[in-house]
C-alpha cells in the first residue's frame, strides 16, 4: 500500500474548524485507500467551505441548484489516474465540504461532527477511486456497506460513540 498525501484548506469562516479534524481526514483517507487495496501513493484535496459556496458548486457542476453537504471531483477514470510529476503520486481528486451543512446534519443525526465529516471523507474519497451510489439501488448499497466498514474499523461507526482526543497532534 502508498502513502496518502491530503492538503487540506479552510475556506469559509463560519465554523470554526474542530481540533483532531485534518488529523481524522487523513485517517480516512488512508483507511479508504487501504480497504480499497489502491496500490501506490497518493495526493487528494480536501476544501472546506461555506453553504452559499457549495450551492455555487453544486450548481455549476452538477446542475443542482441548493447546497449539498459534500463534492467530489474524481481525476481518474476506470481506474486510470494522472500521475504527478513532481512527487510519483496518482492524483484522485478533490472532496469539498460544507462544514455549515455538515453541522446542521450532525445535530440532525444525534451524532457528533466529527462522525459526520469521517463519513463525508470515506463516502467521497470512494467516489474518488470510482463508486457511484447514484448508478442504481446495488451500487449504493454496496457504497454504504463500504463506508460503514471503514468508519468502523477507525472506531467512528453508527454504533459507537466518538470521543475526541484534545492532546492529538495535527
Amino acid at each position: 500500500m502508498g502513502k496518502v498525501k491530503v492538503s487540506i484548506m479552510n475556506n469559509q469562516t463560519e465554523v470554526k474548524v474542530p481540533v483532531g479534524i485534518r488529523l481524522l481526514i487523513r485517517k480516512c483517507c488512508h483507511a479508504v485507500t487501504e480497504s480499497e487495496k489502491f496500490q501506490g501513493d497518493s495526493e487528494v484535496s480536501v476544501s472546506f467551505v461555506n453553504d452559499e459556496r457549495i450551492h455555487e458548486l453544486n450548481k455549476e457542476y452538477r446542475d443542482v441548484d441548493r447546497p449539498t453537504d459534500v463534492l467530489s471531483f474524481p481525476m481518474g477514470e476506470n481506474g486510470e489516474y494522472d500521475l504527478n510529476n513532481e512527487t510519483g503520486a496518482y492524483i484522485l481528486g478533490d472532496i469539498v465540504i460544507s462544514l455549515e451543512t455538515a453541522l446542521k446534519q450532525a445535530s440532525a443525526y444525534g451524532h457528533s461532527l466529527e462522525r459526520e465529516i469521517g463519513f463525508l471523507t470515506v463516502h467521497s474519497m470512494l467516489h474518488l477511486l470510482g463508486y457511484d451510489h447514484e448508478q442504481d439501488s446495488l451500487h449504493e448499497r454496496i457504497m454504504r456497506e463500504k463506508e460503514e466498514e471503514i468508519l468502523e474499523s477507525l472506531g467512528i461507526s453508527r454504533d459507537a460513540t466518538f470521543v475526541i482526543d484534545e492532546h492529538a497532534h495535527e
